[in-house]
């Protein structure tokens, strides 16, 4: 996919009304030389109208179907990400665990770890994550890596309940909603350009291309 065809879907996705919407507790948890970074990375919520899969559909039906469609995943993910694996086998205290996903960020020199929940945010998933965590930094991470960074993505949240439950966990945590219709919420929709603007935007485009 070329810079025209990504920018386009940028634009449609309304990228800059979700750009560094996620709730975290990066600015606490963080070097401060990473936070802001870290922060504007995360989205929310995250598109995945590219998804043939209903919207009621299972958090294993979403991992496989996000995993099928690396490429566009990782268009909606952002600039950085590397994919490591799905179902990420940890063995901790001879006992078995898996990572929904698990990424390295070039930029942020880290890895990712992504939970997919197919419900609303719930705080025992922010506990779960912290551990990952744990376990990533301790197994995974080297001396030269940044400390890796949880998000967990769930079909609703409540904000409040978010932000208290971020507040004193120990690792740098994101929480965002991820769609999986085509149906984008109001305010996203409110955020689309119009025909002028995005042909002035491909006007940009080729003007900087010649």
């Amino acid at each position: 996919m070329n810079i025209r065809n990504i920018m386009i879907m940028q634009i449609e996705l309304g990228l800059h009304k979700r750009q560094g919407k996620a709730i975290t507790n990066f600015k606490e948890k963080l070097p401060s030389s990473q936070s802001d970074l870290a922060h504007y990375t995360l989205k929310d919520p995250y598109i995945f109208d590219f998804l043939s899969i209903g919207k009621d559909a299972h958090e294993r039906e979403v991992e496989k179907g996000l995993v099928g469609h690396m490429e566009k995943f990782l268009l909606e993910l952002g600039e950085g990400f590397a994919f490591v694996g799905r179902q990420f086998h940890l063995d901790v205290g001879d006992e078995d665990f898996y990572i929904d996903l698990l990424f390295y960020h070039l930029k942020l020199r880290c890895f990712i770890v992504i939970e997919l929940k197919d419900n609303k945010f719930k705080p025992e998933y922010a506990g779960k994550m912290n551990f990952y965590l744990s376990a990533v930094d301790n197994l995974l991470k080297h001396s030269t890596d940044q400390p890796s960074i949880g998000l967990i993505l769930c079909k609703s949240k409540n904000n409040v309940l978010a932000e208290y439950t971020l507040r004193d966990m120990t690792k740098p945590i994101g929480l965002a909603e991820y769609r999986i219709t085509e149906n984008l919420p109001e305010n996203i929709k409110t955020a689309l350009p119009t025909i002028e603007e995005l042909e002035a935007e491909l006007s940009k485009i080729s003007d900087e291309e010649k």
